[in-house]
C-alpha cells in the first residue's frame, strides 16, 4: 500500500482537477448536468483511482485502477476539446489544460510501465 499523497502524477492530476473546477464555474447555466458535470467528474476520476489504487494490496490491482485513471485523462481530454469547439474556453486556458492532462496521461502510462513489469 502506498501513499498517493508522495507521487507526483496524483500531485498534477489533483491541480488539473481543481482547475477543471475553476474553470467550468464559467460554463453555461444549461451545461451544469450536462458538459460540466461530466468533465468534472472525468477530471475527478483520475486522481481518485490513483488514490484506490495506491490502497489496494497488489500491483495487478494498482495498475487496473491506473489504467481507469488513464482513460479518464482521455475522456477528460476530449470533453476539453469540445469545450472548447463550443466556445466555452479561452485560448489559452484550453492549451493549459490540455498541456495538463497530456503530461498526467504520459505520467500514468510510465507508471504503469513500471509496475507491469
Amino acid at each position: 500500500m502506498k501513499d498517493f499523497r508522495n507521487l507526483q502524477v496524483w500531485e498534477k492530476a489533483h491541480s488539473f482537477t481543481l482547475k477543471v473546477y475553476q474553470t467550468t464555474q464559467d460554463y453555461p447555466d444549461n451545461e451544469r448536468y450536462g458538459l460540466t458535470s461530466q468533465l468534472r467528474r472525468a477530471a475527478a476520476s483520475i486522481p481518485t483511482n490513483i488514490a484506490e489504487g495506491c490502497g489496494r494490496g497488489t500491483d495487478k490491482e494498482l495498475a487496473q485502477f491506473f489504467q481507469i485513471a488513464v482513460g479518464s485523462a482521455s475522456e477528460s481530454e476530449y470533453l476539453l476539446e469540445l469545450s472548447n469547439d463550443l466556445g466555452y474556453l479561452d485560448s489559452d486556458t484550453f492549451k493549459g489544460l490540455s498541456t495538463q492532462i497530456v503530461e498526467v496521461r504520459k505520467m500514468l502510462i510510465a507508471f504503469l510501465k513500471t509496475v507491469r513489469k
